[in-house]
């Protein structure tokens, strides 16, 4: 042995058997996405030869054993779930008072809508529900139909069936830089409707905009959504965050109230 062989580092047996689970970890996922995907592909294909028999999304049903766990993070597009309780109290907060007619979009909060993609259908008010990603993988989870592919950095190329059709919109912002927020505000700008006082048939709002993003964007956040406000909630991460997070909202409604501090 030489002493350059002496220098190269020599993993332990519980490292080595740490990193050989990582990479079994990872081999199974990948294994679990070509299925889906495959399949997936099949049966969106064979319901266009078909034709749309309901207005079901057929191509999810396969889907819903899929949760926000199955995508690991990608630190380099800014992936971040959030928590489970905080994907519940923003998906409540979308969904409290709507009706059948309300469109609902999510921008680049996919553990939100994986949280409504986990409850049972029959109890959601509107299956108008989409779904805005840079990272194609989520068309799974969403299925074609209730996907658009989103690059913040083109904020207003996305697919134009929604444009000026959204009643309800969560957008997260994937960096906390201003660029990155103010073309985000000009996606929210182009999807939202205009009437902004249209009610649901139970007399709540069908308009309502929410913001999640860092509590340094307030400036931002401020200028972009004039009428938004901080709200008393604060969203949380499930591998947890050094930046500070809030929520920005239009409304006030049973999971939090506007903030003293606006």
């Amino acid at each position: 042995m030489t002493e350059l062989d002496d220098d190269i580092p020599v993993l332990s047996a519980e490292s080595l058997a740490a990193l050989q689970e990582f990479r079994d970890e990872q081999k199974d996922r990948l294994a679990k996405f070509a299925e889906l995907y495959e399949g997936a592909e099949n049966e969106y294909s064979s319901r266009k030869e078909e034709g749309e028999k309901s207005n079901t999304d057929k191509s999810t049903q396969k889907n819903t054993a899929l949760t926000i766990d199955d995508f690991q993070e990608d630190w380099q597009l800014s992936q971040f779930w959030y928590s489970d309780e905080t994907a519940n109290i923003l998906a409540d907060a979308l969904l409290e008072g709507a009706d059948e007619n309300t469109v609902i979009c999510i921008v680049s909060a996919p553990s939100v809508y994986a949280m409504i993609k986990a409850r049972n259908p029959s109890t959601l008010p509107t299956q108008k529900i989409y779904l805005f990603e840079f990272d194609r993988r989520f068309a799974l989870l969403s299925g074609k139909d209730h996907f658009g592919f989103y690059d913040y950095n083109q904020p207003e190329e996305f697919r134009d069936d929604l444009k000026g059709k959204v009643d309800r919109l969560l957008i997260d912002p994937p960096f906390l830089e201003p660029e990155c927020q103010q073309k985000s505000s000009l996606t929210a700008k182009a999807l939202l409707r205009g009437d902004k006082k249209a009610e649901t048939e139970s007399g709540d709002l069908q308009y309502k905009l929410i913001s999640c993003t860092g509590e340094r964007m307030k400036d931002n956040v401020k200028r972009n959504y004039p009428d938004t406000r901080i709200t008393t909630f604060y969203p949380e991460h499930k591998n947890g965050l050094s930046n500070e997070f809030r929520c920005y909202a239009s409304f006030e409604c049973s999971r939090w109230r506007f903030s003293d501090e606006n």
